[in-house]
Protein backbone atom coordinates (compact mmCIF):
# COMPACT_ATOMS: atom_id res chain seq x y z
CA UNK A 1 0.00 0.00 0.00
CA UNK A 2 1.29 3.47 -0.87
CA UNK A 3 2.27 5.89 1.89
CA UNK A 4 -0.63 8.20 0.98
CA UNK A 5 -3.17 5.40 1.37
CA UNK A 6 -1.65 4.40 4.72
CA UNK A 7 -2.10 7.97 5.96
CA UNK A 8 -5.63 8.03 4.53
CA UNK A 9 -6.49 4.81 6.38
CA UNK A 10 -4.99 6.12 9.64
CA UNK A 11 -7.00 9.34 9.32
CA UNK A 12 -10.17 7.35 8.61
CA UNK A 13 -9.64 5.19 11.71
CA UNK A 14 -8.92 8.23 13.88
CA UNK A 15 -12.12 10.00 12.82
CA UNK A 16 -14.46 6.99 12.79
CA UNK A 17 -13.17 4.81 15.65
CA UNK A 18 -15.86 5.77 18.18
CA UNK A 19 -18.72 5.07 15.78
CA UNK A 20 -17.11 1.81 14.67
CA UNK A 21 -16.62 0.70 18.28
CA UNK A 22 -20.31 1.40 18.96
CA UNK A 23 -21.15 -0.83 15.98
CA UNK A 24 -18.91 -3.57 17.36
CA UNK A 25 -20.60 -3.24 20.79
CA UNK A 26 -23.95 -3.92 19.13
CA UNK A 27 -22.57 -7.14 17.66
CA UNK A 28 -20.98 -8.63 20.79
CA UNK A 29 -22.04 -8.09 24.41
CA UNK A 30 -18.58 -7.99 26.01
CA UNK A 31 -16.76 -4.62 25.63
CA UNK A 32 -13.35 -6.31 25.42
CA UNK A 33 -14.60 -8.68 22.71
CA UNK A 34 -16.00 -5.65 20.87
CA UNK A 35 -12.57 -4.01 20.88
CA UNK A 36 -11.00 -7.25 19.63
CA UNK A 37 -13.64 -7.51 16.93
CA UNK A 38 -12.99 -3.96 15.77
CA UNK A 39 -9.21 -4.45 15.75
CA UNK A 40 -9.51 -7.66 13.74
CA UNK A 41 -11.84 -5.96 11.27
CA UNK A 42 -9.47 -2.99 10.95
CA UNK A 43 -6.51 -5.27 10.21
CA UNK A 44 -8.50 -7.12 7.55
CA UNK A 45 -9.72 -3.84 6.05
CA UNK A 46 -6.22 -2.35 6.06
CA UNK A 47 -5.03 -5.12 3.74
CA UNK A 48 -7.91 -4.36 1.33
CA UNK A 49 -7.98 -0.55 1.72
CA UNK A 50 -6.67 0.18 -1.77
CA UNK A 51 -9.44 -2.02 -3.23
CA UNK A 52 -12.21 0.13 -1.75
CA UNK A 53 -12.91 2.47 -4.66
CA UNK A 54 -15.48 4.67 -2.90
CA UNK A 55 -14.07 5.49 0.54
CA UNK A 56 -17.49 6.85 1.56
CA UNK A 57 -18.57 3.21 1.76
CA UNK A 58 -15.73 2.28 4.13
CA UNK A 59 -18.07 2.21 7.16
CA UNK A 60 -20.37 -0.27 5.43
CA UNK A 61 -17.39 -2.37 4.35
CA UNK A 62 -16.00 -2.43 7.89
CA UNK A 63 -19.37 -3.33 9.40
CA UNK A 64 -19.65 -6.24 6.96
CA UNK A 65 -16.14 -7.38 7.94
CA UNK A 66 -17.14 -7.17 11.63
CA UNK A 67 -20.29 -9.22 11.01
CA UNK A 68 -18.35 -11.85 9.06
CA UNK A 69 -15.64 -11.98 11.74
CA UNK A 70 -18.19 -12.33 14.52
CA UNK A 71 -19.83 -15.18 12.58
CA UNK A 72 -16.44 -16.90 12.16
CA UNK A 73 -15.80 -16.59 15.90
CA UNK A 74 -19.22 -17.97 16.71
CA UNK A 75 -18.71 -20.97 14.44
CA UNK A 76 -15.24 -21.64 15.85
CA UNK A 77 -16.27 -21.40 19.51
CA UNK A 78 -15.53 -24.35 21.68
CA UNK A 79 -18.47 -25.96 23.35
CA UNK A 80 -17.59 -26.56 26.94
CA UNK A 81 -19.95 -29.35 27.82
CA UNK A 82 -18.91 -31.58 30.65
CA UNK A 83 -20.74 -34.88 31.14
CA UNK A 84 -22.08 -35.43 34.66
CA UNK A 85 -24.08 -38.11 36.39
CA UNK A 86 -26.79 -35.69 37.53
CA UNK A 87 -28.47 -33.00 35.52
CA UNK A 88 -28.20 -29.50 36.98
CA UNK A 89 -31.33 -27.89 38.35
CA UNK A 90 -33.07 -25.97 35.63
CA UNK A 91 -33.98 -22.54 36.89
CA UNK A 92 -36.25 -20.16 35.13
CA UNK A 93 -35.53 -16.51 35.70
CA UNK A 94 -38.56 -14.58 36.82
CA UNK A 95 -38.57 -11.21 35.12
CA UNK A 96 -41.84 -10.07 36.68
CA UNK A 97 -40.10 -7.61 38.99
CA UNK A 98 -38.07 -6.18 36.12
CA UNK A 99 -41.24 -5.67 34.06
CA UNK A 100 -42.97 -4.08 37.06
CA UNK A 101 -40.04 -1.68 37.55
CA UNK A 102 -40.11 -0.74 33.87
CA UNK A 103 -43.88 -0.21 33.97
CA UNK A 104 -43.51 1.98 37.07
CA UNK A 105 -40.75 4.00 35.42
CA UNK A 106 -42.79 4.50 32.27
CA UNK A 107 -45.73 5.60 34.41
CA UNK A 108 -43.82 8.12 36.51
CA UNK A 109 -42.14 9.57 33.41
CA UNK A 110 -45.61 10.95 32.59
CA UNK A 111 -45.29 13.47 35.45
CA UNK A 112 -42.42 15.22 33.64
CA UNK A 113 -42.83 18.04 31.17
CA UNK A 114 -42.07 17.03 27.57
CA UNK A 115 -38.72 18.86 27.56
CA UNK A 116 -37.67 17.18 30.81
CA UNK A 117 -38.75 13.78 29.52
CA UNK A 118 -36.73 14.31 26.33
CA UNK A 119 -33.60 15.23 28.28
CA UNK A 120 -33.92 12.19 30.59
CA UNK A 121 -34.47 9.82 27.68
CA UNK A 122 -31.55 11.14 25.63
CA UNK A 123 -29.12 11.32 28.54
CA UNK A 124 -29.98 8.06 30.33
CA UNK A 125 -31.64 5.72 27.83
CA UNK A 126 -29.80 6.82 24.70
CA UNK A 127 -26.64 7.54 26.74
CA UNK A 128 -25.89 10.72 24.86
CA UNK A 129 -23.41 13.19 26.31
CA UNK A 130 -24.60 16.55 27.59
CA UNK A 131 -23.30 18.22 24.43
CA UNK A 132 -24.98 15.68 22.12
CA UNK A 133 -28.26 16.09 23.99
CA UNK A 134 -28.00 19.87 23.78
CA UNK A 135 -27.38 19.70 20.04
CA UNK A 136 -30.24 17.25 19.48
CA UNK A 137 -32.71 19.41 21.42
CA UNK A 138 -31.41 22.80 20.29
CA UNK A 139 -30.51 24.07 23.75
CA UNK A 140 -27.35 24.92 25.65
CA UNK A 141 -25.40 22.36 27.67
CA UNK A 142 -26.19 24.31 30.85
CA UNK A 143 -29.92 24.11 30.10
CA UNK A 144 -29.61 20.36 29.60
CA UNK A 145 -27.85 19.99 32.96
CA UNK A 146 -30.34 22.08 34.91
CA UNK A 147 -33.33 20.48 33.18
CA UNK A 148 -31.96 17.00 33.93
CA UNK A 149 -31.33 17.94 37.56
CA UNK A 150 -34.89 19.18 38.04
CA UNK A 151 -36.36 16.19 36.16
CA UNK A 152 -34.48 13.64 38.29
CA UNK A 153 -35.49 15.46 41.47
CA UNK A 154 -39.13 15.36 40.32
CA UNK A 155 -38.87 11.63 39.54
CA UNK A 156 -37.40 10.96 43.02
CA UNK A 157 -40.25 12.90 44.63
CA UNK A 158 -42.82 10.93 42.66
CA UNK A 159 -41.21 7.60 43.57
CA UNK A 160 -41.10 8.53 47.27
CA UNK A 161 -44.74 9.66 47.14
CA UNK A 162 -45.84 6.40 45.53
CA UNK A 163 -43.75 4.40 48.01
CA UNK A 164 -45.47 6.19 50.93
CA UNK A 165 -48.88 5.57 49.36
CA UNK A 166 -48.09 1.87 48.92
CA UNK A 167 -46.96 1.56 52.57
CA UNK A 168 -50.11 3.26 53.83
CA UNK A 169 -52.24 0.96 51.70
CA UNK A 170 -50.34 -2.08 53.00
CA UNK A 171 -50.81 -0.96 56.66
CA UNK A 172 -54.50 -0.44 56.08
CA UNK A 173 -54.84 -3.96 54.68
CA UNK A 174 -52.92 -5.42 57.62
CA UNK A 175 -55.13 -3.59 60.12
CA UNK A 176 -58.27 -4.71 58.32
CA UNK A 177 -57.09 -8.35 58.33
CA UNK A 178 -56.23 -8.14 62.06
CA UNK A 179 -59.77 -7.12 62.98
Amino acid sequence: MAQGEVLEFEEYVRTRQDALLRSARRLVPDPVDAQDLLQTALVRTYHRWDGIADKRLADAYLRRVMINTRTEWWRARKLEEVPTEQLPDASVEDSTEQHADRALLMDIMKVLAPKQRSVVVLRHWEQMSTEETAAALGMSAGTVKSTLHRALARLREELESRDLDARALERGEQERCAV
